[in-house]
């Protein structure tokens, strides 16, 4: 096994309880880790026997396009799809982090973190 790791993908995006955080919207960032078999990608040197991470990116960017009340709810989606849409990712990590949370403080960022295995 090994891990891909995406890490700090940057998105402004409107997610949120708040009507106001729905309207205006803040930054957020998108950390992904993925385990998967890369023994024939080492071997290999062939981009369709590893996990694409352009791919993640993608998936990321369009999911977090669609509002969300809950960061929970956002990072679930994320993972979905990337179990539905990269066959060889066995574990996948996504989190999800809104910078500057509106909660009467100084916060820098919120985070929420998801792990799944994929069911076999």
């Amino acid at each position: 096994m090994g891990k891909i790791k995406v890490e700090n993908i940057k998105i402004y995006a409107h997610h949120g309880c708040l009507r106001e955080e729905e309207i205006v919207g803040s930054q957020y960032l998108v950390d992904v880790t993925v385990n998967a078999n890369l023994q024939e990608a080492s071997n290999s040197d062939d981009l369709s026997d590893t996990v694409d991470y352009v791919h993640i990116n993608h998936i990321v960017k369009e999911e977090m396009k669609v509002p969300s009340r809950l960061l929970e709810h956002v990072g679930k989606r994320i993972i979905d799809r990337i179990f539905k849409e990269i066959f060889i990712v066995g574990k996948a990590e996504v989190s999800v982090s809104k910078i500057n949370p509106p909660i009467g403080g100084d916060v820098e960022k919120v985070t929420v973190i998801l792990k799944e295995k994929r069911n076999v």
